[in-house]
């Protein structure tokens, strides 16, 4: 009997306010995940902006700007093999909505629904649309966003709506499902904080899924403000299965962005905040948090499956994590508990054909023997503190400076006036 509910990712985008937030008050979204006690009020839906109005709509228009995300990528060196044709995508959440068209053409077949009442194509909640389109949109002249691997294909396997939440049993038929429907990797945009011990049928699937030769993508969370580590599955399992890869968020400077939860576990990083996708009905919207790196690392992972699908041997799911991982953009030499090895990078990727034999290694020093020890300053970008400081002092001197000559300027110019027209202090006309 399960005891307890899978708390989804609630994305931590700016409020939203449409009516679809109202009923979401029921919904498990799959970003910042927990686990909750039956008595407990589930989590709420995500929240969402548009660039244009900040409030996401449904069947709204498109956001035509090319969204940084996509921008830091050089596109054409991206696709120079392939756009993911071949690749099978199993996208465990909220659903896929069949009625937006950029994303639309990727969905293979009617996916399955663990929901009562629920339909796999049709996405109440909005998440998993958003999921799925960071994995495979199609490109639209009326939009600048687009996914990662296009002629890749998703099936979706709805586990929550906005009016079920979803469980670990559920979390764990549908990876069953996925394996048996012979998906090349999954990504799994939720997850739970239970302990191991109450993890029993989630662990067995992703056992099952290492067996077959099955990746599963999973982001870490979004309970990250504090800074304090707390395993969240099926992500933490990265550390027990080989086939598991944990995905942290990162913002534009390949930082760990504040709301990501950290932990040993997380093996790699990619962009999660300001994330543009698509929405059901039509249309585009913005919004933040875990559940949207771990698919821009599935589109990555897409691609390079694709590309080595014909290698004999075929790679490995521990394969293509180590190679993602060693090609990734480092900020620090080796694995930290913020990014794991750094921000994805699925260009190097794609240009280093070099198949993995171990785990990835840390960046060796660069130190020449006999080097000076001396290390040249940090170069800062626009003003430092000490800087600041200094601008701050001169206007209020300056300003001072020139109080004090309006003061005096305007005592001699009244002073000359009452001269020249005869005026004493009290304003009477002087008589000679």
């Amino acid at each position: 009997m399960e005891s307890r509910q899978l708390v989804g990712s609630r994305a931590i985008g700016q409020r939203a306010g449409h009516r679809r937030r109202a009923t979401g008050a029921l919904v498990t979204a799959a970003c910042i995940v927990g686990l909750s006690s039956v008595t407990a009020a589930p989590a709420v839906a995500d929240d969402n902006t548009t660039l244009q109005s900040g409030e996401c709509k449904f069947g709204a228009g498109n956001i035509k700007a090319t969204p940084w995300s996509l921008q830091r990528l050089l596109i054409d060196q991206m696709w120079a093999s392939g756009k993911g044709k071949g690749v099978k995508v199993g996208v465990i959440d909220t659903g896929i909505d069949k009625g937006n068209s950029q994303i639309r053409p990727a969905i293979l077949g009617a996916g399955k629904s663990y929901v009562s009442k629920g339909k796999a194509t049709v996405d109440t909640v909005g998440h998993g649309t958003k999921v799925a389109g960071i994995i495979a949109a199609q490109k639209d002249p009326t939009s600048g966003f687009y996914g990662l691997a296009p002629d890749a294909k998703v099936i979706p396997y709805q586990t929550t709506s906005d009016q079920q939440a979803g469980t670990p049993k559920s979390l764990a038929e549908a990876i069953n499902d996925a394996v048996k429907d012979g998906v090349d990797l999954i990504n799994i945009s939720q997850g739970t904080l239970a302990s191991e011990s109450q993890l029993g049928p989630l662990e067995s699937a992703v056992s099952t899924a290492q067996q077959k030769g099955v990746l599963i993508v999973a982001s870490a969370g979004n309970d990250g403000a504090s800074g304090k580590e707390q395993n969240n599955y099926p992500a933490a399992f990265s550390d027990k299965f080989d086939n598991v890869l944990a995905v942290a968020a990162s913002d534009r400077n390949n930082e760990r962005a504040p709301f990501s939860q950290p932990g040993r576990f997380v093996g790699i990083a990619a962009p999660g905040v300001a994330m543009v996708s698509t929405v059901p009905g039509g249309g585009n919207c913005v919004d933040q948090g875990t559940s949207f790196a771990s698919p821009y690392v599935a589109g990555a992972a897409a691609l390079l499956i694709a590309k080595h699908q014909n290698d004999k041997p075929r790679w490995t799911p521990a394969q293509i994590i180590s190679h993602l991982e060693q090609t990734a953009d480092r900020v620090r030499k080796g694995k930290d508990r913020n990014i794991g090895w750094g921000v994805v990078n699925p260009v190097a990727a794609l240009n280093d054909d070099t198949r993995p034999t171990g785990t990835p290694t840390a960046d060796k020093p660069t130190k020449a023997s006999g080097a000076s020890d001396v290390e040249p300053v940090a170069v800062t970008l626009g003003e430092t503190a000490e800087d600041r400081q200094g601008r701050i002092a001169i206007y209020i001197l300056g300003g001072g400076l020139l109080a004090v000559a309006a003061v005096v300027g305007s005592s001699i110019a009244i002073r000359d006036w009452r001269r020249k027209n005869g005026l004493t202090t009290h304003g009477e006309a002087q008589h000679g």
